[in-house]
């Protein structure tokens, strides 16, 4: 990688006029062209971070979906990426399994199906990519590893992509192996023989979704080699190895980004989209996470491209992410070529850089000359580096010798209160002599392309932002089964609407994760959903509960803090019905804090109310109207999310679920 750095590098300092601040670069494809573009793309899960997306009303949802997956209108991905669902805690909460236990299988579960039949709604191109996080308890026999029994992991990954196919028609183009976990060589190469043999020969396998020891497995092993169709890297900070370029194969950034998407974000973007390719010859950048539809308290608060978190008030935000991304996906398509090092991708010599992509007949080149400070991603650090004010003056050879003229679309971050001007179409750039000039600022994003398609798509303003209403309610009655309820944020086990069998209650929200799953993350030992808004105080709040079991239990919380891959530690006010017909009132959902305990006439296969009332530094719980204690709490148990949960990962059913809050 350095001697290729260098090599181009060279060439730059040669063309540049030593006492002026003006450079030239060839941009050329005598001696051939560079590696095949993949596309841009963004990630929804790792996890469940497209959750409160799916409770938007309309027209706001599909404004925000087109925003996102029509072409030349927004950011006009290429590639869609989802979770797996794994009933397992990835991040900002779990997704539901298709299998939650070896004799379950379901294919309407969760919003991921939905999703990706949007994205292929607007853009029957989009390819789409799956990859788990967690998986059931089930799957390695109990023994925490998907790796115990590669048979059954495989079948049941194997299935995943069967459902996908025969009941939504969606062939999944991609598959990984297990999210920036341990990955295991047998199971690699059962995983691409399995699909071979069932009709996914089509499907290239991606590993390992995590770092680079992969690269150096499948240099000393050839039925690796065979099986492993793309090296995807997470967060490589624009680097390659020496190992990895020596494989051949195509490598990607399969999860970059993972940044606030300010202006800064924004700069982060830009840069290694151009930058991926510059200096590790990655040919696919995708985005964790697509969207931003999760609640602010969570971790990660708003690294999406794009910010939609509020469906109780329709209100959404196109984030800078959304327009740097179309500088690149409205004008270039998978399958086209990036040009070579040298020849049309390399560093500007103050700083910046620059990449083409062209096809047989078009060429789209993208400069940025994002500043470091305006530029720093999450991960991993970034070294230090100038950019300065430079003109630059390419000349066009081969093939693009007798382009006229480009079509210009710019982008200016502004800073210190200023508004940024994103992706703005200007006066096209004539070429003369095969040559054109761009004088170029810092924190600048330019396209110049051969093509006439960009648009900077536009609705009207969203309704404004509003917080979580203070008073809500849901029976549940009002949905498909097998769903999600609205704004309820699943941490820990899996909460869908099912039918209840029971005339007085139909439709109801039950726990469906059937055992402690094999995790990404620490995940809470009691099943748990937050809703509402983290910085409540004082609520009251109730619900309607039925114990399926012995040896279970019901909970409701208030204050609740600590969601994502911290739930295990979550703190708060819980209060507990067990089936054995005790209650307790809880500091923590581990149930090591408790504030008081005692009995309550309750039992399984009964419908009952519980409430909780907590007001200041006092809770009161109630069953059936009736008020069975009322504790003081401890100062710092300040405010938090309000909860439902289970003891254990048992079926248990909720419903008629009542909120009132103090603004």
């Amino acid at each position: 990688m350095s001697m290729l750095f260098i090599s181009y590098f060279s060439i730059i300092i040669v063309l540049c006029f030593i006492q002026s601040s003006e450079c030239v670069y060839n941009i050329d494809d005598s001696s051939g062209v560079g590696r095949i573009f993949d596309g841009i793309g963004g990630l929804s899960g790792g996890g469940a971070t497209s959750r409160l997306l799916v409770n938007y009303p309309e027209p706001e949802r599909s404004h925000i979906l087109d925003y996102m997956f029509l072409p030349q209108f927004g950011a006009s991905l290429h590639i869609l990426k989802v979770e797996i669902g794994g009933d397992a805690q990835s991040t900002d909460g779990t997704e539901s399994s298709h299998m939650h236990s070896p004799d379950d299988e379901n294919y309407q579960r969760g919003y991921e199906w939905w999703l990706m039949k949007e994205a292929k709604k607007r853009n029957p191109s989009i390819k789409l990519y799956g990859l788990p996080w967690g998986f059931p308890g089930w799957i390695g026999n109990g023994n925490g590893s998907p790796y115990s029994n590669i048979t059954m992991t495989v079948d049941y990954i194997l299935r995943w992509m069967k459902g996908a196919q025969k009941y939504h028609g969606l062939y999944i183009d991609y598959i990984g192996i297990w999210n920036e976990r341990i990955y295991n060589k047998g199971y690699i190469k059962l995983l691409k023989k399995t699909l071979n043999e069932n009709g996914f020969e089509k499907t290239m396998l991606v590993a390992s979704d995590n770092k680079w020891e992969i690269s150096t497995d499948i240099l000393q092993d050839t039925e690796l080699a065979k099986a492993v169709d793309i090296i995807g890297i997470h967060y490589p900070g624009t680097k390659t190895t020496d190992d990895t370029l020596k494989t051949g194969k195509t490598i990607w950034s399969s999860e970059d980004y993972s940044t606030f998407n300010d202006e800064v974000g924004g700069g982060c973007w830009a840069r290694i989209l151009n930058q991926n390719y510059v200096n590790g010859n990655m040919t696919s950048t995708i985005s964790w996470n697509l969207i931003a539809s999760y609640y602010n308290a969570l971790p990660y608060t708003r690294n999406g491209l794009m910010t939609a978190n509020e469906p109780w008030s329709g209100h959404y935000d196109v984030d800078t992410p959304i327009w740097i991304s179309a500088h690149t996906t409205q004008f270039t398509q998978p399958g086209w070529n990036y040009l070579k090092h040298g020849s049309g991708a390399g560093h500007l010599d103050k700083g910046g850089s620059y990449v083409t992509i062209v096809n047989e007949t078009q060429l789209t080149m993208i400069i940025e000359t994002m500043s470091h400070d305006h530029s720093i991603c999450i991960r991993p650090k970034l070294p230090a580096y100038n950019v300065t004010k430079q003109t630059a003056t390419f000349h066009l050879k081969g093939t693009f010798s007798l382009i006229q003229s480009l079509n210009v679309w710019k982008s200016k971050f502004k800073y210190g209160g200023a508004k940024s001007e994103m992706f703005v179409q200007m006066q096209s750039v004539k070429v003369v002599n095969g040559e054109f000039t761009v004088n170029l600022d810092l924190d600048e994003i330019y396209t110049l392309t051969t093509s006439t398609a960009g648009k900077k798509g536009q609705y009207d303003e969203p309704p404004p932002s509003s917080p979580f209403p203070i008073i809500y309610s849901d029976n549940f009655d009002d949905y498909d089964e097998f769903s999600e309820g609205s704004n309820f944020a699943d941490q820990s086990g899996v909460f869908e609407i099912r039918q209840s069998n029971d005339a007085d209650h139909g439709l109801v929200m039950r726990q469906v994760a059937a055992s402690y799953p094999v995790i990404w993350c620490q995940d809470s030992n009691s099943p748990v959903s937050f809703i509402g808004n983290s910085s409540w105080k004082d609520v009251s709040m109730s619900v309607d509960a039925f114990l399926e079991k012995d040896g279970t239990g019901v909970m409701v919380g208030a204050r609740a803090t600590n969601g994502g891959c911290k739930i295990h530690k979550s703190h708060g006010v819980f209060f507990w019905i067990l089936s054995n017909g005790t209650y307790l009132l809880t500091a923590d959902i581990d149930k090591l804090e408790v504030y008081t305990k005692g009995t309550v006439g309750v039992a399984k296969n009964k419908w009952f109310n519980i409430g909780l009332i907590v007001m200041e530094r006092q809770a009161t719980g109630s069953i059936d109207g009736r008020d069975i204690f009322t504790h003081s709490l401890y100062e710092d148990t300040v405010n938090g999310f309000l909860a439902i949960g289970t003891l254990t990962f048992a079926p248990s059913m909720f419903d008629n679920f009542n909120i009132t809050a103090t603004a």
